[in-house]
C-alpha cells in the first residue's frame, strides 16, 4: 500500500469517526433548566385556527356535527372564517350584476355554515373574511361562469386584474351590505329594496380580501386604496368592527409591508388594526416521509427570519398595528397536483399529522418570543380535491386529528399574559440535544410550565429540572387522533417520542 492510499484511508476513517461523534452528540439527552425568577418577555400570542368554507362543513354531513362541536369546545379567540373562491355559491352573495331593477343577492347557501360558525364561536372574537369579490365586478373579455351546484369545485372563478368601477365604490358597497346582513338585520340593495336577515351578531374583526398577491394579482398601491374604500364603507355600517389588512400568500416582498403600513398612504382616519400573512411548508414531490421532517423545520426556520424582518418594518412604521399570521401549516406536494385531470389523492401517513402539529407548536413558541399577536393554524377541514393535507379533522367523520389536539394542548396551557423565562444555555462541554425544542413560562395562574417539541421521528431522553412530581400532557403518535394524554412524572427525566408535543407542569 503506497503512502497516498494510506493517506486517503486515514482521511476516510477520520471522517467516519467524526460523523459518529456528531451523531452521538446529536442524540445526547435534552436538558431543560429554567431560571424561573428571570422573566425575559410577556407573551401576547394567541394560538388559534382558521375555518375555510367547504361542502363537508354543511349541515347533514358526517363531518358537520363533530367539527363544529370541536370548534365550540376549543373556545379559541381570533378564529378566522373564510368563504373562499373554489365554491362561489358558498362564498359570494351576489353572483350576477344588478340589472333591470333586480339583484341576485342570495344567502341561502351561505348562511347555514356562517351561522353555525358564529354560534360555535359565540363569546369569542372572530375574524370574518368573505375573500372573493363577485367576478362580474372585474373586467373580462366575456362573463365568467360559475357552477350551478354549490358543492362543485372550480379553480377558474377569479379572473381579471382591473375593476370595472375604478372608484372601487362598487366593491366597498358590496362589503358594507355583507357586514350589515350579519350585524344590522339586513341591508338596502342597489335599487333601494330592503333585504331582511334578522341577524344581529357581533363581528369584532373583518379581514379585507385574501392572498391579494395571488388572487387578481393586486399590487400594494391598488390594495391599499381598495382597503381604504372597503373599510370606510364598512365602518359606516358597523362602527365597532376592527380590520385586518394584507393577508399575503407570500411574505417575501417587503414593498407590500412598507407601503401598506405607512400611514401617509392611507386616507385620514382609516385604521390599521392588524396585518396578516401566511406560511406553508411545502416538500419536494420526490421527498419521502423520512425526509420531510428536515424540510418542514428548515423552511419554518427560514420563515421565522422573515417574520423578524417584517416586525422590524411594522414597529418602524406603525407600532400600534398588531400581527396575525393566520394561515400556518403544511401543504403536501400531492395537494399541489389536485387540480390536474384524473388526479387521485395519495394516502397520508398518520405520522404526518404529528409532524405537522409539531411544526406548528414550534412556530407558536418562536412567535411568542418574537411578539406576534395571533398564530393561526390552517385549517379545520380539508379533504381530497381541497387540500386534504391541511385538515385538522378526519374528513370522513369530522373528528379531530393530531394537529387539532396540538392546538388544543397549546390553547389550554398557554396564552397572552404568560411570562417567558430564561432557559440556561448549554455549554461546549455539555452539549444539548438540538432536536428537542423547549420554551418555559410562568403562566397567568402562576404555574411553571415547559413546552417541548420533538422535531424528529425518534425518541429522545429529556430532563426538566424540578419536574419530578409534576405532570406531562402530550400529543404523539401513540395518542394519534385521540385527545392529549397525561402522565404523572416520578422523575425529572422521561422519554419524548417522535414528533411529540408535550407540556410539562412542575409541581
Amino acid at each position: 500500500m503506497n503512502f497516498k492510499a494510506r493517506g486517503t484511508i486515514a482521511v476516510f476513517l477520520a471522517v467516519i469517526a467524526m460523523s459518529c461523534l456528531i451523531c452521538a452528540a446529536q442524540d445526547v439527552p435534552a436538558k431543560v433548566n429554567a431560571n424561573w425568577d428571570k422573566i425575559i418577555f410577556t407573551s401576547q400570542t394567541t394560538p388559534t385556527l382558521q375555518v375555510v368554507v367547504n361542502p363537508p362543513l354543511q349541515r347533514g354531513t358526517p363531518v358537520h356535527d363533530n367539527a363544529f362541536a370541536s370548534l365550540r369546545d376549543l373556545g379559541a379567540d381570533y378564529v378566522r372564517y373564510v368563504p373562499w373562491l373554489p365554491y362561489p355559491k358558498l362564498g359570494v352573495a351576489e353572483l350576477d350584476p344588478p340589472k333591470d331593477g333586480k339583484t341576485s343577492w342570495d344567502f341561502s347557501a351561505i348562511d347555514p355554515m356562517t351561522i353555525d360558525f358564529l354560534e360555535a364561536t359565540k363569546g369569542h372574537s372572530v375574524i370574518l373574511n368573505f375573500s372573493t369579490i363577485p367576478q362580474w365586478m372585474y373586467k373580462t373579455d366575456k362573463p365568467v361562469p360559475y357552477p350551478a351546484d354549490p358543492n362543485k369545485v372550480t379553480w377558474d372563478y377569479e379572473q381579471g386584474t382591473e375593476l370595472r368601477d375604478s372608484s372601487m365604490k362598487e366593491v366597498a358597497d358590496y362589503y358594507a351590505r355583507l357586514i350589515s346582513w350579519y350585524t344590522q338585520g339586513g341591508f338596502t340593495d342597489e335599487f333601494g329594496k330592503r333585504h331582511e336577515s334578522g341577524y344581529h351578531y357581533s363581528i369584532p374583526y373583518w379581514e379585507v380580501l385574501n392572498e391579494v398577491d395571488f388572487e387578481h394579482h393586486i399590487d400594494a398601491e391598488t390594495y391599499t386604496r381598495l382597503y381604504d374604500e372597503v373599510v370606510t364603507a364598512m365602518r359606516k355600517a358597523q362602527p365597532d368592527t376592527k380590520f385586518v389588512g394584507l393577508a399575503l400568500a407570500m411574505e417575501t416582498n417587503p414593498h407590500y409591508f412598507e407601503y401598506f403600513l405607512d400611514h401617509k398612504n392611507h386616507k385620514p382616519g382609516v385604521p390599521l388594526d392588524f396585518i396578516s400573512y401566511h406560511f406553508y411548508a411545502v416538500p419536494g414531490a420526490d421527498e419521502t416521509p423520512e425526509v420531510e421532517q428536515f424540510t418542514y423545520f428548515d423552511q419554518a426556520e427560514g420563515f421565522l427570519k422573515t417574520v423578524r424582518y417584517i416586525e422590524a418594518i411594522r414597529k418602524r412604521l406603525s407600532p400600534e398595528t398588531k400581527t396575525t399570521i393566520d394561515e400556518l401549516g403544511v401543504i403536501s406536494a400531492d395537494d399541489l397536483a389536485q387540480g390536474e385531470p384524473g388526479h387521485v389523492a395519495k394516502p397520508i401517513e398518520n405520522s404526518y399529522w404529528n409532524l405537522a402539529g409539531a411544526m406548528y407548536a414550534y412556530l407558536f413558541g418562536e412567535m411568542t418570543k418574537i411578539g406576534i399577536d395571533v398564530a393561526g393554524e390552517s385549517q379545520l377541514v380539508g379533504f381530497p380535491t381541497q387540500f386534504p393535507s391541511v385538515s385538522m379533522v378526519d374528513w370522513n367523520n369530522g373528528k379531530p386529528n393530531s394537529r387539532f389536539w396540538v392546538l388544543k394542548l397549546l390553547h389550554d396551557n398557554f396564552g397572552p399574559g404568560d411570562k417567558l423565562v430564561e432557559i440556561e444555555s448549554p455549554s461546549a462541554s455539555t452539549p444539548n440535544n438540538p432536536y428537542v425544542y423547549s420554551v418555559a413560562f410562568v403562566t397567568r395562574d402562576g404555574k411553571h410550565r415547559v413546552l417541548l417539541v420533538n422535531k424528529r421521528n425518534r425518541t429522545f431522553d429529556v430532563t426538566v429540572t424540578g419536574a419530578n412530581g409534576g405532570q406531562e400532557n402530550y400529543v404523539d403518535q401513540m395518542t394519534g387522533f385521540q385527545p392529549p394524554a397525561s402522565a404523572k412524572l416520578s422523575s425529572d427525566s422521561f422519554k419524548l417520542r417522535g414528533y411529540s408535543v408535550a407540556v410539562v407542569t412542575l409541581p
